[in-house]
C-alpha cells in the first residue's frame, strides 16, 4: 500500500480512534517516539508504532496526539519527506530547529494543570522520562508511562523478528568474548556495581561476539543481558540459537534464558545490590522492574566506549573491508558509465547494480543502510529513498547523489560520492567544490587526544560557513565494526551536547560528510570514513589525527578545480593516488581502466 493512500485512508482513522482511547483513559496528550525497549535507531517492525499511526516513514521522529492537535517533530533530514508524507492526514510538520522547543519542551509548556500526559514506558529511556516527568511536574500535570495505547488499536503488529544468531568468529573477531566479559567485569568493580544490565542491541553483539539479522542493515538481534561478577545472562528467544551455539556459549560462562524473562530477572536482583546502568539506553518500564533496595550506578555503558575504540588488529580488517568496497563502487561506477545512452538507468536501478556489485566481494554480508540514490531535487532531501512508486529516471544535465554502505565480516562501510550526469552548472559545481574543501580540512586536521567531538564539527563547516551556506545535519557519527553504522559516542556535530563520553580517542571510526542541500533543486554531500590515529606528542600534550579508510575516487568532474588551493589540490591528488594503489590489484578491465582515468591529479 503506498504512502499516499495510507495519509489519506487509515492514518485519519487510527488517529480517532487513538483519541477514543485517550478519552477513555482520561490522557490529555500521546507521546509516541521512534523507540524500542532497546531505544534502537533502526527499528523492528513490531515497534514501528509512529510510523504506522502517523504515516510518516522517517527513520526519526516523534508523534504529540492531543484532542485537537497532532504533529511529528522532525529534523531538517527530513522535512521536505515528511512534508509530501503528513499531507492531508491531520498531522502536522513540526521542524526542529536548534535553539527552538523540541517535543518534551512542547509537551512541558502545552499540558494544563492537572493533565496527564502518556507514554509507553517499555520505550522510553529512564533520562528521557526524568526530564519530562519533572517539567510536568512544575506545572501540576503528571507523566503516565503504564499504558501501551497502541496495543488496542493495532490489530495487525507485526511480529517480534525471529532470524537465527550466529557467532562472529576469528579471525575477523580479534578478542573473544571471555576477554570482552573479564574487561567488562574490571570495569564494573571500578565502578562499584555488582551488577551491568545492558538493552541496547550493538553493546550486546559486540560484547558476546555475536550477530544476528532482526533489524534491517545492523547485524544485531533483539536481546537484553544482565552480567555479575559471578554470571552472564543473556535474554533472546530460545529458538534462534541453534544447540551447537549454546554449547559454546555455555562453555565460555554464558547463560541463556527467554527474551521474555528480562523484567522477571530484573525483579531477581537482590536487595541492597548495586547495578550499573545508563539510563539514555535504558527504558523506564524496564527499570520498574527492579526493587526499592537496588541501588543504581549510573553512567555510558562500559562497553559502548569498549567497542568504540578499534585495536590495531581491527583496523586492519577495516583496511581490508574499505578495499573491497571500494573495488565495488569502482565496478560499479564502471558499470553506470557504459550505460549511459545505451539504458533506462533510474535511482532504482542503481540500488540494483550497486549492491550486486558489493554482493560479489568476499566477505559481504549485507548492506549497511538503504542505498540513497538521488538525482537532482530528489538529492535536498538527505535521507531520500527511491520507491517504486516514486522514483527519478536520470536523463539531462545535474547531480545524481549516491550515499550507500555494506556489512562485511571485517568492518562496515559508508560513503556517499557525486556524480556528474550531462553536464553540471557553474553553481552546481562550487556546491561540490564548497562541500570537498569541508571534507579536506576535517580530514586534515590534528587535535587534542580528548578533545569532545562536537567541537571539531565547526573545522569542515568553515569553507562553507565562509560563503554564507550551511546544512542541516551533523557533520559526522561513528561507525561499528561488523555493527551499526551509526554508533557512539562521539558524533561530530555542534548541535549535540559535549557531554564527557564524547571524546575522542584513537581507534574511533567516524564520518566525515558536509553537505548543502538546494530544496527543490540539488544536493550535495561527499563522505568518507576516517580512523582515529596517534599523532605524536608535545610538552601541550597527546595529539591525534585521521587516517582516511573510505577508498573510492570523487570525480573531478563536479568539481571547479580553480577554487581549491595548493594545499587542497596536494591532498587530494596524493588521496587520489593512495586510492590507485591499494585498488587497482583488486581490478582489471573496464574497472581497472575507469579507476585509472578517475584518480588522475588535478
Amino acid at each position: 500500500m503506498s504512502t499516499e493512500s495510507l495519509t489519506h485512508g487509515l492514518v485519519p482513522q487510527r488517529l480517532a480512534r487513538i483519541r477514543q482511547l485517550m478519552s477513555r483513559e482520561g490522557i490529555h496528550a500521546l507521546l509516541v517516539p521512534s523507540a524500542d525497549p532497546h531505544l534502537s535507531e533502526y527499528l523492528p517492525g513490531y515497534w514501528q508504532g509512529r510510523q504506522w499511526l502517523s504515516g510518516f516513514h522517517g527513520s526519526v521522529g516523534t508523534l504529540i496526539v492531543t484532542g485537537s492537535f497532532a504533529g511529528v517533530w522532525a529534523d531538517s533530514r527530513y522535512w521536505e519527506q515528511a512534508t509530501q508524507e503528513l499531507a492531508g492526514s491531520g498531522i502536522e510538520l513540526v521542524k526542529l530547529v536548534p535553539g527552538q522547543p523540541g517535543p518534551l519542551d512542547w509537551l512541558a509548556e502545552q499540558t494544563p494543570e492537572g493533565a496527564v500526559v502518556a507514554v509507553d514506558g517499555a520505550v522510553m529511556a529512564v533520562a528521557s522520562a526524568r526530564t519530562l516527568g519533572g517539567k510536568l511536574e512544575e506545572r501540576g500535570a503528571r507523566l503516565r508511562t503504564d499504558i501501551d495505547l497502541l496495543k488496542e488499536v493495532w490489530t495487525d503488529r507485526p511480529r517480534l523478528p525471529d532470524q537465527p544468531v550466529y557467532a562472529h568468529l576469528p579471525p575477523q573477531a580479534t578478542v573473544s568474548r571471555v576477554e570482552k566479559l573479564a574487561k567488562l567485569r574490571e570495569s564494573l568493580k571500578d565502578r562499584g556495581a555488582d551488577w551491568h544490565f545492558i538493552a541496547t542491541l550493538d553493546d550486546i553483539a559486540w560484547l558476546f561476539n555475536l550477530r544476528g539479522a532482526d533489524v534491517s542493515f545492523n547485524p544485531v538481534f533483539v536481546s537484553f543481558a544482565l552480567i555479575s561478577q559471578q554470571q552472564a545472562t543473556l535474554f533472546v528467544a530460545l529458538d534462534k540459537v541453534d544447540a551447537a551455539l549454546r554449547a559454546v556459549l555455555e562453555q565460555d560462562g554464558v547463560t541463556l534464558r527467554d527474551y521474555s524473562e528480562a523484567a522477571a530477572a530484573l525483579r531477581e536482583v537482590p536487595g541492597g545490590a548495586t547495578l550499573q546502568i545508563d539510563p539514555a539506553r535504558v527504558t523506564v518500564g524496564l527499570l520498574d522492574n527492579l526493587g526499592s533496595g537496588v541501588k543504581l550506578v549510573e553512567g555510558l555503558n562500559p562497553t559502548t566506549l569498549a567497542k568504540s575504540r578499534k585495536s590495531l588488529a581491527d583496523a586492519e580488517h577495516i583496511r581490508r573491508a574499505m578495499e573491497q568496497d571500494g573495488a565495488a563502487l569502482c565496478e560499479f561506477f564502471a558499470w553506470l558509465e557504459s550505460a549511459w545512452g545505451r539504458e533506462r538507468i533510474t535511482e532504482l536501478t542503481i540500488d540494483e547494480h550497486l549492491t550486486a556489485a558489493r554482493t560479489r566481494r568476499p566477505d559481504f554480508v549485507s548492506l549497511s543502510f538503504n542505498t540513497i540514490a538521488a538525482f537532482n531535487a530528489n538529492g535536498a532531501m538527505p535521507h531520500y529513498h527511491a520507491t517504486q512508486e516514486s522514483h527519478a529516471v536520470i536523463e539531462g544535465d545535474g547531480l545524481l547523489l549516491i550515499d550507500s554502505g555494506g556489512q562485511y565480516l571485517g568492518g562496515t562501510t559508508d560513503i556517499t560520492r557525486m556524480v556528474p550526469v550531462g553536464t553540471p552548472t557553474a553553481e552546481q559545481k562550487r556546491d561540490c567544490t564548497r562541500v570537498l574543501k569541508g571534507v579536506i580540512a576535517l580530514s586534515r586536521a590534528k587535535f587534542p587526544r580528548g578533545i569532545l567531538s562536537p567541537l571539531l564539527d565547526a573545522i569542515a563547516r568553515a569553507p562553507i560557513w565562509a560563503e554564507q551556506v550551511d546544512y542541516g545535519h551533523g557533520t559526522g557519527h561513528g561507525v561499528g565494526y561488523f555493527l551499526n553504522v551509526h554508533e557512539g559516542p562521539q558524533v561530530i556535530a555542534y548541535q549535540a551536547v559535549a557531554a564527557p563520553q564524547t571524546a575522542m580517542q584513537a581507534g574511533m571510526i567516524t564520518s566525515i560528510e558536509p553537505g548543502t542541500y538546494r530544496p527543490g533543486r540539488w544536493g550535495v554531500r561527499i563522505e568518507n570514513l576516517v580512523l582515529n590515529r596517534e599523532a605524536g606528542s608535545s610538552e601541550f600534550g597527546e595529539f591525534l589525527a585521521f587516517e582516511t579508510l573510505t577508498l573510492c575516487p570523487i570525480d573531478t568532474r563536479c568539481l571547479e578545480p580553480s577554487l581549491l588551493s595548493q594545499d587542497e589540490k596536494d591532498w587530494f591528488n596524493a588521496y587520489h593516488a593512495e586510492v590507485q594503489r591499494r585498488l587497482s590489484p583488486l581490478l582489471e578491465g573496464d574497472a581497472l581502466q575507469w579507476l585509472n582515468t578517475r584518480t588522475m591529479p588535478i
